[in-house]
């Protein structure tokens, strides 16, 4: 019966050690396999070409904004310059409309000072087809 004992003790031993080398796997060859992902920032490399091309399209951006400021201030000024262009015309012609009043009063009264000193006689009709 000892033997008995011995035997399943040692059963139970090779059991026990047969279940810690499977569920081992560094004793297996196994690799564990880890991801690293670095937060590093490295600067891109630029060349010089490169960074005279951007240095060249913000120029071009600035120089866009401020055209477009500028073509907007443009703009108002033209809007107040035809508004006052619009009065003036409409100053005008209200004097030319004022004026021809004049000239219509100065050529009746003309017109009527020369009938004064030359009266027409219409007592007798010339013929004037003879």
């Amino acid at each position: 019966m000892k033997t008995n004992k011995t035997l399943w003790a040692g059963i139970a031993i090779i059991i026990c050690i047969i279940i810690a080398i499977v569920s081992s796997g560094s004793l297996q060859g196994g690799q564990n396999i880890y991801e690293v992902q670095p937060n590093l920032s490295i600067p891109e490399y630029k060349t010089d070409t490169a960074r005279a091309i951007e240095a060249y399209e913000r120029l071009m951006d600035r120089y866009m904004d401020l055209t477009g400021s500028h073509l907007t201030t443009v703009g108002m000024d033209l809007r107040n310059i035809v508004t006052r262009l619009d009065s003036i015309d409409a100053r005008l012609t209200e004097l030319d409309s004022r004026l021809m009043k004049i000239e219509q009063a100065l050529v009746a009264d003309k017109a009527s000072k020369t009938t004064e000193k030359y009266p027409v006689k219409i007592d007798s009709p010339v013929n004037t087809l003879r």
